[in-house]
């Protein structure tokens, strides 16, 4: 099984990033559209259409519009080279008439493979039942599917493909950013301490009570007759150093363990067959030199002994009790990854664990 494990340390350099990384303009956003359409020109793969009815009925309906007239003769339909697919795609924010979007096609019928199959006119519809953009063009599944007698090859899924710049944008969607004196930054990751920061050096550099942390969310901008454009390229190249919640995110189907920087456990004993596992602490008072102008702080000194009963010892780690070096004894002692998240959840659940646990 495949074990991967990712952490920060505690000491590790600061992580500024831009505020454009981590936040985006309030009303400034993609629309979801989709639509329902007909791909031609397959090789034999497309739906049956004594079993996909909604593909008959398509296909009838689009050949009388194009004025050949099939109804009296449906019951002889049989070709096999035509599948029903939905197509689905994003509207970008301020995409213009006449400007060209990707899109997404997958077969909703019993077609087993859409390669070289020609999507025809499809209207693509946003929420609100406009249509916003027209979709047409070559399938491409990047898939490889073959069949014999005895036995057959499938690589990918050949029955969903992608059409790069296969629609063109027929309607906008109105938001006039620069008629806007107030707008607001979304926090990604929502954070009390990442909007106040944000906050705090927007006002550095665009003057006094120009941001202000409405919530973990939002952050909210006050431009007073700046030029927006002008104003929100100097917010987002400024730098922040966002926080982060203590967090272990478990994924047992994998063996998959994943954790942040602020991860702690507290003083506890682990025993788990003939592995012993200590974590002690002694924190120590450091004392500044004389005339040093220095304070006198308690300093964190703590150990973490690991015991196999064999004679054979991990040595004593003299750094913070943080998870990293936990498991860094672990993985020393080739503790498998089953064992690992066992353990984890054992110390979460004897309260020693500081930080939040998530299993999926």
């Amino acid at each position: 099984m495949a074990f991967a494990l990712l952490c920060a340390s505690a000491s590790a350099l600061r992580a500024d990033v831009r505020v454009k990384d981590i936040t985006d303009v309030e009303g400034v956003r993609e629309n979801q559209l989709v639509g329902y359409g007909l791909v031609v020109g397959l090789n034999g793969t497309g739906d049956k259409l004594d079993n996909a009815v909604f593909t008959k009925e398509s296909l009838v309906g689009m050949l009388e519009r194009l004025g050949v007239n099939t109804r009296d003769q449906i019951t002889k339909l049989e070709t096999k080279n035509t599948a029903a697919v939905m197509v689905t795609g994003s509207l970008p924010a301020f995409a213009r008439t006449g400007s060209r979007i990707d899109v997404s096609v997958a077969a909703i019928g019993d077609a087993t493979n859409l390669s070289g199959g020609q999507l025809l006119v499809t209207p693509m519809l946003a929420a609100d039942g406009e249509v916003y953009s027209v979709a047409q063009g070559a399938v491409q599944t990047g898939a490889i599917a073959a069949r014999g007698a005895a036995a057959s090859v499938t690589r990918n899924v050949p029955t969903s493909g992608k059409i790069a710049n296969g629609a063109i944008v027929e309607r906008e969607v109105n938001f006039a950013l620069g008629a806007h004196e107030e707008v607001a930054l979304s926090l990604r990751n929502p954070d009390f301490l990442t909007a106040r920061r944000i906050e705090a050096v927007i006002n550095r550099a665009l003057g006094r009570d120009t941001a202000r942390a409405a919530d973990p969310r939002t952050v909210a901008l006050n431009l007073r007759g700046r030029d927006v454009m002008d104003a929100l390229t100097r917010i987002e190249e400024l730098h922040v150093e966002p926080d982060a919640p203590a967090v272990v995110i478990i994924d047992e189907t994998s063996g998959t363990i994943v954790m942040g920087a602020n991860v702690r456990i507290s003083t506890v004993a682990i025993a788990q067959g003939n592995l012993t596992i200590r974590v002690t602490e002694a924190p120590e008072v450091s004392q500044p030199g004389a005339f040093s102008n220095g304070q006198t702080k308690v300093v964190p000194r703590s150990k973490i002994e690991v015991d196999t009963q064999n004679d054979h010892k991990l040595g004593i780690l003299n750094a913070a009790p943080t998870l990293r070096d936990l498991v860094a004894s672990l993985n020393a002692l080739g503790v498998g990854p089953r064992d690992l998240i066992s353990i984890l959840q054992a110390i979460k659940a004897a309260g020693a664990l500081q930080a939040d646990l998530e299993v999926r």
